[in-house]
């Protein structure tokens, strides 16, 4: 099967909004404490569909995996577990921030970390800078940090306008607070640019397998995922045992609950199966996408982050969390999306004329 770029751009953005979806449904589980419903969540992201999916799409996957180089497989789950610790953060950002604003501002540093992550991952980092190429990337790169301190600057004036009286759709917005999480949750979370690109020998080994090219990347994800549950399993559980909330999941009632109220179990693991596995589902479609770029595969992760964004800022109107901002504000707001999806272009066009030279 050759490549298809436009068949592979249109895997990225199904990936994106799969991406941009996965927490509307976590905004709609009531009465479960947020160390609940992320572990809930998560052991589908995490664990359950990535297994699952590879065991069906992919040959011989345990096979794969074992005949697999330790380094490989170390590398993998470590970069895994480092993108694990900014995924934990990035519930936060949500939290204080809202979809829209909170995804600008992580996602556009993710963006930066994870374009250049590869090339530092495999020490050629010297060479892209003194390249044509590498210095349309860096280019890109200047115009994603504008992009973010244009975003920064329109929830400034959100909080200005709005004062005490926070937005509709995000009761506990912090700009301060949310902008130094989404900070740390951006950086952190680009090291599963790098998990990807650790994980080329698994991709080789799949292939040799017989397993068709659209899917080569899933036996990957199995390991760069395995090493993101550790990190939030731990953290998870650390948070279920300060806050005795684990008979959470079988119905005990959370502590902000009015007395006698419980929570509906088969409604809040429902929306949990659908938000993990929404979350998977960007890179399941990313792993497609990647796999149809053919010479231009280097542009495949600013492609899936222009996406994300895009739908994040659209999901994060629909929930009205700018309602109440000034048209001003709304404005600028669009302007620093509209920075942030063009500097993906040009990180794009810079990976793409680095593939064809």
């Amino acid at each position: 099967m050759g490549a298809n770029p436009a068949l592979g751009v249109f895997f990225h953005w199904l990936g994106g909004f799969a991406s941009a979806s996965f927490y509307v449904p976590y905004k709609r589980i009531k009465l479960w404490s947020w160390e609940v419903f992320w572990l809930a969540g998560g052991l589908f992201s995490w664990a359950i569909a990535p297994w699952f999916f590879a065991s069906l799409q992919t040959n011989n996957l345990l096979g794969v995996l074992s005949a697999t180089p330790t380094n490989t497989l170390v590398w993998c789950w470590f970069w895994g577990a480092m993108w694990g610790i900014g995924g934990l953060t990035f519930g936060l950002t949500m939290r204080y921030l809202g979809l829209s604003l909170g995804m600008a501002v992580a996602l556009g540093l993710t963006t930066v970390i994870g374009t250049m992550g590869p090339p530092i991952f495999e020490g050629t980092l010297g060479e892209i800078a003194a390249t044509t190429s590498g210095k349309l990337t860096l280019l890109g790169i200047l115009i994603t940090l504008i992009g973010i301190v244009v975003v920064a600057r329109a929830g400034s004036a959100k909080q200005a306008e709005l004062g005490d009286a926070k937005s509709e759709g995000v009761a506990e917005f912090n700009l301060r607070k949310g902008l130094l999480i989404a900070t740390f949750s951006g950086i952190m979370s680009g090291c599963f640019a790098w998990g990807l690109a650790a994980g080329q020998p698994i991709r080789d080994l799949t292939l040799a397998a017989g397993t068709d090219p659209l899917s080569q990347g899933l036996p990957v994800l199995c390991v760069v995922l395995a090493g993101g549950l550790t990190t939030n399993a731990l953290w998870c559980a650390y948070l279920i045992a300060k806050n005795k909330s684990f008979g959470q999941f079988f119905g005990a009632p959370s502590a902000d609950a009015a007395p006698g109220e419980r929570p509906n179990l088969l409604a809040n693991w429902l929306l949990a199966a659908l938000g993990g596995t929404l979350w998977y589902g960007q890179f399941f479609f990313y792993t497609m996408g990647e796999s149809q770029m053919g010479e231009f595969g280097f542009s495949s992760w600013t492609l899936h982050m222009a996406s994300i964004i895009l739908f994040s800022t659209l999901w994060g109107f629909a929930l009205k969390e700018w309602k109440g901002a000034s048209r001003r504000t709304r404005t600028l707001v669009w302007t620093g999306i509209a920075l942030l999806v063009g500097s993906t272009v040009v990180i794009g066009l810079g990976n793409m004329l680095n593939a064809g030279a």
